[in-house]
């Protein structure tokens, strides 16, 4: 008898470890895809459009604005990456509403902060604006930031309330939606174990 148990409790975990690793490749392919259809349009393709990439020299001795800009752009590409990898290997989704995350994810920065992309594209944003030289990119990020401040109170906060219930309410009594705090944040509510391992834990999700 159990040996029977242990050879059932074998196959299903290799049947749930199967599983993970399909949930997290077709989130994987849908975090790429959103990273081009979304970031990459609105942190990349329309400053593109505003500006062709021209450089201009609206100030002397503009270059050290300029080496600011850089940073903030790569600071900005590396937080981006770093959430959509989150997205995939925590939440087993993507950031798009088409394809929301199973589970609510709260590690790496989003420990920190509750919209670190926002906040990302936002930086590559205003990078490329100090880079070039270009007053217009910065009017686009304040139109930006308003857009998204916007979406994320009256869509995104209630949806993912209605779907995560008291563990969102905790995350975002705890951790700021756009200033981040000065130590991470750790979730409290612990992991469960059933059946023949253990289950996954409720994890703490930008979309808010």
């Amino acid at each position: 008898m159990p040996g029977k148990l242990a050879h059932a409790c074998g196959r299903e975990q290799a049947t749930s470890k199967h599983n993970v690793v399909v949930r997290r490749a077709r989130a994987a392919i849908g975090s790429l895809v959103f990273l081009a259809l979304a970031p990459g349009v609105v942190g990349g393709l329309i400053p593109w459009w505003l500006t062709d990439w021209r450089i201009e020299e609206p100030l002397p001795y503009w270059l050290p604005v300029r080496v600011l800009g850089v940073a903030l752009i790569v600071a900005g590409i590396l937080v981006l990456l770093e959430a959509f990898v989150r997205f995939v290997i925590e939440g087993f989704g993507t950031p798009a509403p088409v394809a929301p995350t199973a589970e609510l994810v709260v590690g790496g920065l989003y420990r920190y902060v509750r919209n670190p992309m926002y906040l990302a594209v936002g930086a590559t944003i205003v990078g490329q604006g100090l880079v070039l030289g270009r007053p217009s990119l910065f009017v686009y990020a304040a139109g930006f930031a308003v857009a998204v401040a916007a979406f994320v109170h009256w869509y995104e906060e209630p949806t993912l309330l209605r779907q995560f219930g008291q563990q969102y309410e905790a995350y975002r009594r705890a951790v700021p939606a756009w200033w981040p705090r000065r130590r991470p944040w750790w979730p409290h509510w612990g992991s469960s174990r059933h059946g023949c391992g253990s289950g996954a834990s409720p994890r703490g999700n930008d979309r808010a």
